[in-house]
């Protein structure tokens, strides 16, 4: 695990694998942290020649491909999920209500000084412009992005249990 990106209301930590969020998922719904303010973000890289559909059956996000059960799994345990081809970035995978930010940033053009849609979410998190560079950049680099957000007791919480990955 990278250092934490900290935020007044937010925390990111910057992870290597699926397995390491799916950890750091679990002591947080141990620790009682409303998953509902929990969200991933990472690239969505596969080889050329593996099929990879991103759909929806009976109200639930389905990933089919190499990384299906944890997509699966993410878009299914928090609130709301997203794919999209982001400009020096490519495809990426959401799940968590960062989606919607994002989502919300491209449909109204928002333009934070030449971050990506995803960095205007994150900025507008109140994380500030340098950390978000560097999440981008994370991105890029195949690694997972875990964000928590909500009130400063919350956060506390939620730092604690991330730095101890």
């Amino acid at each position: 695990m990278q250092p934490q990106v900290l935020a007044q209301n937010a925390t990111v930590a910057i992870l290597d694998s699926h397995r390491q969020v799916e950890e750091n998922v679990r002591r947080l719904r141990q620790s009682g942290f409303d998953l509902s303010k929990l969200s991933v973000v990472a690239l969505d890289r596969h080889p050329a020649e593996q099929v990879v559909a991103h759909y929806g059956v009976g109200g639930q996000a389905k990933y089919w491909g190499e990384s299906g059960p944890f997509w699966t799994e993410m878009w299914g345990s928090l609130s709301g999920w997203a794919c999209l081809v982001l400009p020096d970035a490519g495809p990426i995978l959401v799940a968590g209500p960062l989606s919607g930010w994002i989502v919300a940033a491209v449909e109204s053009q928002v333009v934070f000084g030449g971050l990506s849609a995803l960095g205007a979410a994150l900025y507008g998190l109140g994380i500030s412009k340098g950390a978000v560079l560097r999440c981008e950049a994370a991105v890029r680099m195949e690694k997972l992005l875990l964000i928590a957000h909500g009130a400063g007791e919350e956060m506390g919480k939620a730092r604690e249990i991330l730095k101890n990955e």
